[in-house]
């Protein structure tokens, strides 16, 4: 019995709560009005009919360029923020003890969000 709980411990300590939970990546949404507009991210990924949505790590820190013909292009820096339940993660962590999945949970992003999330560009069209 002794011995579950000791593995138990072990376990908890080596990985991140967050990561286990919610994962290092992040669904990106994109929408425009009006739609139907391409959007280019600053990582290199693309999509030629909004809403479009990129699955990107959640620390990215990137530009977002939407563009449509006879249409002011706008772009959006879209950074990350502790999410709440990123937050709650890394408290789980500290608690248990699991210094390591703390230090997992940082560098992987997993208790992050991304901001804006959704996107929501108004373009200005001749």
């Amino acid at each position: 019995m002794f011995g579950r709980i000791l593995a138990l411990c072990a376990a908890f300590s080596l990985a991140g709560c967050a990561t286990i939970t919610r994962g290092t990546k992040d669904v990106l949404v994109v929408n425009s009005t009006p739609a139907a507009a391409q959007v280019k991210l600053s990582n290199g990924e693309s999509c030629d009919n909004t809403p479009c949505s990129f699955k990107v790590p959640r620390k990215s820190e990137l530009n977002v360029l939407v563009t449509k013909d006879r249409c002011k292009p706008q772009q959006v820096r879209v950074t990350n923020r502790v999410a709440g339940g990123g937050g709650a993660a890394m408290a789980g962590n500290v608690l248990v003890g699991g210094i390591i999945g703390a230090g997992v949970d940082a560098g992987s992003g997993a208790m992050l969000e991304l901001v804006p999330n959704p996107v929501d560009v108004q373009l200005e069209c001749r």
